[in-house]
C-alpha cells in the first residue's frame, strides 16, 4: 500500500514545525495540496525526514509553501535537497511582455551591439589572414605540402565556370553605361565622349568591382558553405587528428585561386563591357568599331588598366578570406551554415567597396587620374 502524503503539526523547542510523512509524488498526493494550502497556523520549520519519496511536483509544493511562510526546510536527503535546489532556481518571475525601452536607449544599444560585432569580426578576419599567411610560409618552405590538384580545381570553380555569367553581366553593364552616357551627353552635343566614359569607367572601376561582387556572391558563398558543412560533419577535426592542416589543405588553395583568377576575370569583364558599349555606340551613335577603338587608344591611359589589375588580386584575397573565415566559424547546427554564408557574402562585398574607396583616394594621390 502506497503511503499517501500527509503532515502534522508539532512544537519543538519553541519552533512551530510541520512534519511531513509518506510519499510526496504526484500519484500519492491526493488532497494534500488543498490541505496544505488551507493550513493557517504559524510555521517556522518544515521537517521532511519522514518523506519516503519526493518528485518534482512534491518539491514544488514544498518550495512554494516554505517561501510563502518563510519557513526553514530540514531533513532532506542529498538527492531530495538537490531536486529542491533545482526547483527553487527555476522559480523565476516570467514577464509576459518584455519591458518597453525608450527609443533612444534601444537604438543606442543596437548600435553598440552592432559595433562590437563588427570589431570582433574584423579582429577575427585579421587573425585568419595571419593564419593564412603562416600557412603560405609553411608551404613555401615545404613545397611538397602544396595541394596542386586542389588549387587547379579551384581555378576552374572560381574562374572558368564563372566566365559566362561575368561576361553576360559585363556586356549588359557596358550597354547600360553607353546608353545612359549618350543620353546625358547628347544634351551638350558631346556624344563622342561616350567612348571616354565607357573605356575609363570599365577599365578603372566597374569591370573589376562588378566582377568582385559577382565572385563574392558566387565563390565566396560557396567557400563558406563548403567549409561550414565540413565543420558540421567533423571532417575538419578529422583532418587535424591525422596531422593535416586545414589552413594548408582547404583555405590556401581557395585563397590562391581567388587571388590569381581575379585579375584575369577583371580584365575579361572590362573587355566584354567595352565591346557592349562599342556595339551600342555603333548602333545608336553611328560610331564604327575602328573609330571606337582608335578613340579608346587616345583617351584611355594605360594607368587605368594598371589600377584595375592592382585592385583585382586584393579583392580576390578579401573575398576568399571572408568566405573561408565564416565557414570555419560554423558550429552547432545546419542553420549556422546559412547564416554564415550570408555573412560571408555581405562582409566580402562591404570590404571590397571600402577598399575600392581607399584605392580611389590612393591612386589619385599618386597622380593616376
Amino acid at each position: 500500500m502506497t503511503a499517501r502524503a500527509d503532515f502534522h503539526h508539532e512544537t519543538i523547542g519553541g519552533a512551530e514545525t510541520l512534519r511531513f510523512v509518506g510519499r510526496l509524488s504526484m500519484s500519492s498526493l491526493g488532497d494534500f495540496p488543498d490541505r496544505l494550502r488551507a493550513y493557517s497556523g504559524r510555521v517556522d520549520r518544515l521537517d521532511l525526514s519522514g518523506i519516503e519519496r519526493i518528485d518534482t511536483v512534491g518539491a514544488w509544493l514544498i518550495h512554494r509553501f516554505a517561501a510563502e511562510r518563510q519557513a526553514k526546510i530540514e531533513g532532506l536527503s542529498p538527492d531530495a535537497a538537490h531536486l529542491l535546489e533545482q526547483v527553487a532556481s527555476a522559480d523565476q518571475h516570467v514577464a509576459m511582455r518584455p519591458e518597453r525601452q525608450r527609443t533612444v536607449i534601444r537604438v543606442l544599444s543596437e548600435i553598440g551591439a552592432a559595433t562590437m560585432v563588427a570589431l570582433s569580426t574584423l579582429y577575427g578576419l585579421l587573425g585568419f589572414f595571419g593564419a593564412t599567411a603562416i600557412a603560405l610560409g609553411n608551404v613555401i618552405r615545404h613545397p611538397s605540402r602544396f595541394r596542386f590538384n586542389a588549387t587547379v580545381h579551384r581555378f576552374e570553380v572560381v574562374g572558368i565556370s564563372a566566365l559566362w555569367i561575368i561576361g553576360l553581366m559585363s556586356f549588359l553593364i557596358g550597354i547600360v553605361i553607353a546608353q545612359q552616357g549618350a543620353v546625358q551627353l547628347a544634351q551638350f552635343g558631346a556624344e563622342v565622349f561616350t567612348i571616354n566614359l565607357v573605356g575609363r569607367i570599365t577599365l578603372r572601376e566597374l569591370g573589376v568591382l562588378m566582377t568582385a561582387i559577382m565572385v563574392a556572391g558566387r565563390s565566396g558563398s560557396a567557400f563558406a558553405a563548403q567549409l561550414g558543412t565540413m565543420k558540421l560533419t567533423e571532417e575538419i577535426d578529422a583532418m587535424r587528428t591525422i596531422g593535416v592542416s586545414p589552413m594548408e589543405a582547404l583555405v590556401l588553395p581557395r585563397v590562391l585561386a581567388a587571388v590569381l583568377m581575379m585579375p584575369l576575370l577583371g580584365f575579361y569583364a572590362s573587355i566584354i563591357a567595352i565591346i557592349g558599349g562599342g556595339l551600342l555606340c555603333w548602333g545608336t551613335l553611328d560610331i564604327p568599331p575602328p573609330t571606337f577603338i582608335q578613340r579608346l587608344r587616345e583617351v584611355v591611359p594605360i594607368t587605368d588598366l594598371y589600377v584595375g589589375l592592382v585592385k583585382a588580386p586584393v579583392f580576390g584575397m578579401i573575398i576568399a578570406i571572408a568566405g573561408c573565415f565564416q565557414g570555419m566559424q560554423v558550429e552547432g547546427d545546419a542553420e549556422q551554415v546559412g547564416s554564415r554564408t550570408t555573412s560571408a557574402v555581405v562582409q566580402a562585398i562591404f570590404l571590397v567597396i571600402v577598399l575600392d574607396a581607399f584605392f580611389a583616394v590612393f591612386f589619385t594621390w599618386l597622380g593616376w587620374n
